[in-house]
């Protein structure tokens, strides 16, 4: 589910993320590069110019989906040559990321700044967290090794992607979701859309795992599903219509394919006897879902809308 998850996120990044066309991402390497690359090769200057392609760098990711800046934090940055002095920094811009994107409204309290660093600067966080690391860091008493997480490299690796794809998927809820409009969503307690069935509320305090914005595209799929469920499949051969149901989340109450299948009608109402009425009904099996799932799947090739989806 993890690995699905990854690969839809970095297309999704990488099609649509930034400013000018696409550009192909790697979680977590190409991000953290992004972000962290020093050029050792530099180290006798006193400042390192951070030198990505334009328009191309995580900052200007965020800036082409928020509309401004994160406060503070710079597109291009001088880093200092010393690997500590460099850690402490990356690790400050990234804790006010983090703080950013949770004044935003993101869920990201599991993420720690230090498992967004690349493996050699949170080997010097380690060190100088545990007071393995001797110099002016150790004596100040910043820092103290106890209740610390410490990784081990290859631990920190599985983490730092986890970590990085939450921070993705959250920049998405955040920034890219608000921009559905709740005007073009009918009130869900109106008697036309869902006349026998619970309500979902967009309100804020409504639900502690789905944003407002996650809920009004929850409200959609319950409409058009109950709205056409018994017109895509009034002739049914495999199952009949489909009963009602309250459609509460995006994984499990997805899983058939139904759901789906009656958005796309409600806009293409031609891919219903091409498509859509060979589909089960009351699947059961993981061939008749497999075959549901394929019937989608064609669809989607149908109208070219099947961005980076493989059958």
């Amino acid at each position: 589910f993890f690995q699905k998850t990854l690969s839809a996120v970095k297309s999704w990044f990488t099609l649509f993320g930034w400013s000018k066309g696409q550009n192909p991402i790697s979680i977590p390497h190409s991000l953290r590069r992004d972000v962290c690359i020093v050029q050792l090769t530099v180290a006798q200057e006193k400042s390192f110019k951070r030198k990505v392609d334009k328009d191309k760098g995580f900052y200007e990711m965020l800036l082409h989906l928020n509309g401004q800046p994160i406060p503070g934090i710079a597109a291009s940055q001088s880093l200092s040559p010393d690997p500590v002095e460099r850690m402490f920094q990356l690790h400050w811009q990234h804790s006010e990321l983090l703080s950013f994107l949770k004044s935003q409204g993101a869920y990201l309290s599991h993420v720690m700044p230090e498992f967004l660093l690349a493996p050699e600067d949170y080997e010097i966080w380690t060190e100088v967290n545990t007071g393995l690391r001797v110099g002016s860091m150790r004596s100040s008493g910043k820092f103290s090794g106890r209740g610390l997480f410490i990784l081990e490299k290859r631990t920190f690796e599985t983490m730092s992607k986890r970590a990085w794809t939450d921070v993705l998927l959250q920049i998405y809820k955040v920034f890219v979701l608000p921009r559905v409009s709740s005007h073009v969503i009918p009130d869900p307690s109106s008697s036309e859309s869902l006349p026998n069935m619970p309500g979902i509320k967009s309100e804020t305090l409504y639900s502690n795992i789905y944003s407002r914005y996650e809920r009004d595209v929850l409200i959609w799929l319950n409409k058009h599903y109950e709205k056409n469920r018994k017109i895509v499949w009034k002739d049914s051969q495999r199952g009949g219509i489909p009963p009602m149901r309250w459609i509460v989340n995006f994984d499990h109450d997805l899983l058939d394919g139904l759901v789906l299948a009656a958005q796309m009608a409600a806009y293409c109402p031609f891919l219903i006897p091409t498509h859509f009425i060979k589909m089960y009904t009351n699947p059961r099996t993981h061939e008749q879902f497999l075959h549901n799932s394929l019937i989608l799947v064609n669809a989607l090739h149908a109208i070219n809308l099947d961005i980076d989806i493989k059958v």
